[in-house]
């Protein structure tokens, strides 16, 4: 399908061909869609000597440079005290670093640099590992020196020992708000949120506690593989939708959800509730009054519900809140550095469980004919298959379970993990935080900015995303027959369409996040900040388009 055939008039009334060609469109993805929208812009772009606005994707263009370079510099003491052990300069071969004293050489090598902000996050993490975590200062430096080079399995393969402590404190402070629940948060390292989700979803119905046919609800508008994922053939699960519907008088969407779709999850069949929270495309954290009524009904009514959170926009909201730390005992929390450190290409994620579990009592309950055929499943890699933990479990599913000895997130990548973790525990100021959050705040304050819009405030938008509801808005501010008149005459994805044509601007359809169906999400963290006003111009542009094509119809008629 050509694009000229898709987008053949953005104006006036459409051809029904043009139409049903435009309507193929809704099949894909948003992300597929982008595509489309992509060759559009560079068409439109070069017909005008301008440049194409890609604010379809949420990949930011800021990185953490402190962790990074941290990481770099440990790399080169890491290939001194391999070089130590075993050395062949002339073939290019070395051994393996040792242990003993190994953090004393650490030391010393930092104090032969130059002081920079890279050398004192080492230093410091060295001793935060050591005075707050408890930590044996060989053995630390030791793993931090060996993953560095890379030179052995993961172990143990869920996730490094110091690594995995350092995480949780990180968890506990930037998803827990620093009041974690008591107890222990059990980590599986894996290769970004999106593997995470791969995992869960398999482990899940692999052990019984999903099955074909299944219902769960979904916190919508989602993150569009939680919309696709249980509708493939080898999960099959049935989706009930828990709307964040609410809006204002003033005909604004808060991106929050009532009580009467909360209250759904109190039906018996609904078997797990999976939320980006908070949310994408709506990108707004829950009231407290929502999160105070989904405990209530989880612990009154719905005890045997399972939460799954993605929580991976959590530090851009001021005193975030997880509902793993309000629901540890029911909730699989998944978590991506990608974007608070600008580290989509490294692939770094975590699934966190409760040892004190939800998912571990369900296995302790399936019939015992499912029971001895997860026994046998898992037979190969414990003695006591029974009590393998849900997370191990997963970890032995990612590798197909014969592989469980190779499991495990690579040892640079849990490296890296772990020095972004602690540059965020030792930032007391919150300086690099706070300096993350005002990026997208200025810049969603220019995109209404350009749309000639007043932004009303919301302690808990993220400003990461801004979904804009053009039927919502001009409802309310041009009126129903401007609504019905458009309805009639286009397709809701001819605003993408449009602007990508005219302005050379690739934004995401709503719709394909279950969204409201004229609406379009903006990325308001992967361009500089002066593309933000012209995006508004041209959204602003499209509208008043539609308003003139209306009003010369009413004319003409």
């Amino acid at each position: 399908m050509s694009t000229e055939t898709t987008t053949e008039a953005d104006t006036g009334t459409r051809s029904e061909e043009d139409l049903a060609a435009t309507r193929e469109l809704h099949k894909l993805s948003p992300f597929e869609l982008k595509d489309t929208l992509i060759e559009l812009a560079d068409e439109s772009a070069k017909t005008r000597a301008a440049m194409m606005l890609n604010a379809g994707r949420g990949n930011p263009n800021w990185i953490a440079t402190t962790p990074r370079e941290a990481f770099f510099l440990l790399g080169q003491f890491a290939l001194r005290e391999c070089r130590r052990t075993w050395n062949e300069p002339e073939v290019g071969l070395a051994g393996m670093p040792r242990s003993p004293d190994i953090a004393q050489r650490l030391r010393d090598f930092l104090e032969t640099c130059d002081d920079s902000p890279a050398v004192r996050l080492l230093r410091d993490s060295v001793e935060y590992g050591v005075s707050v975590l408890g930590f044996n200062a060989d053995a630390f430096v030791w793993e931090l020196t060996d993953a560095a080079i890379g030179d052995n399995y993961p172990v143990p393969d869920r996730m490094l020992v110091h690594a995995e402590r350092i995480v949780q404190a990180y968890l506990a402070r930037e998803m827990c708000d620093g009041r974690p629940p008591p107890g222990r948060f059990d980590l599986f390292a894996v290769e970004g949120g999106t593997a995470a989700m791969t995992y869960i979803f398999r482990s899940l119905m692999v052990n019984g506690v999903l099955k074909k046919g299944d219902t769960i609800a979904l916190g919508t508008p989602i993150f569009t593989p939680y919309l696709e994922i249980p509708r493939l053939e080898e999960f099959d699960l049935r989706t009930v939708d828990i709307r964040q519907s609410e809006m204002t008088a003033e005909g604004r969407h808060t991106w929050q959800y009532p009580e009467s779709e909360l209250r759904k999850l109190e039906d018996p069949r609904i078997k797990a509730f999976f939320v980006v929270h908070p949310g994408n495309p709506g990108a707004t954290a829950m009231r407290r009054e929502s999160l105070d009524l989904l405990v209530k009904i989880v612990r009154e009514k719905r005890p045997d519900l399972l939460l799954l959170t993605d929580d991976v926009y959590g530090t851009f909201v001021e005193g975030f809140r997880s509902l793993a730390a309000e629901l540890p005992h029911n909730t699989l929390l998944v978590y991506s550095y990608s974007k608070h450190f600008g580290c989509t290409g490294w692939r770094l994620g975590v699934v966190a469980l409760h040892e004190d579990n939800i998912l571990d009592t369900m296995l302790a309950r399936l019939p015992e004919s499912t029971r001895e055929l997860l026994d046998e499943r898992y037979g190969s890699i414990s003695l006591k298959p029974e009590k393998l933990k849900f997370i191990d479990r997963m970890v032995a599913d990612s590798r197909a379970v014969a592989l469980n000895h190779t499991a495990g997130l690579s040892l640079p990548q849990q490296l890296q993990m772990s020095l972004f973790s602690m540059f965020s525990l030792l930032d007391k100021d919150d300086a690099y935080k706070k300096r993350c959050r005002r990026i997208c705040r200025e810049r969603l304050a220019s995109l209404y900015e350009g749309m000639g819009i007043d932004l009303p405030e919301d302690p808990l938008r993220t400003a990461y995303y801004q979904t804009l509801d053009l039927e919502a808005w001009a409802r309310k501010h041009i009126g129903p027959d401007f609504v019905e008149y458009e309805q009639a005459r286009h397709d809701p994805l001819d605003i993408v369409l449009s602007l990508a044509r005219r302005h050379g601007v690739v934004l995401l359809n709503g719709s394909g996040f279950e969204g409201p169906e004229w609406s379009a999400r903006v990325s308001l963290a992967n361009l500089d900040d002066d593309a933000y006003p012209r995006i508004g111009q041209s959204l602003k542009d499209i509208v008043i388009r539609a308003i003139r094509e209306w009003r010369q119809n009413d004319l003409d008629s």
